[in-house]
């Protein structure tokens, strides 16, 4: 476990703490949250534009082809 000191805007510290609060948790917790959070989101983002660089119309609009043009089953319609 490791310990950071940081500097907060009170206006932000205040809702951090509002939110903890709220939530049952102390401000710690709720940072340590918020930052794996972030830091999830951000590998998403990554993963996903490393598979956008793979993709290929040609191969794509190829394997469209290949799907049946029909009605959906009505269980499946809106």
């Amino acid at each position: 476990m490791s310990t950071i000191s940081i500097r907060l805007p009170e206006s932000l510290h205040d809702g951090i703490r509002e939110a903890a609060r709220r939530e049952g948790i102390s401000i710690n917790q709720f940072i340590a949250s918020a930052a794996g959070e972030k830091l999830a989101a951000w590998a998403t983002e990554e993963y996903l534009a490393a598979r956008a660089r793979r993709g290929d119309r040609v191969k794509f609009e190829a394997a469209l082809s290949r799907v049946p043009d029909r009605e959906p089953d009505p269980k499946d319609t809106i």
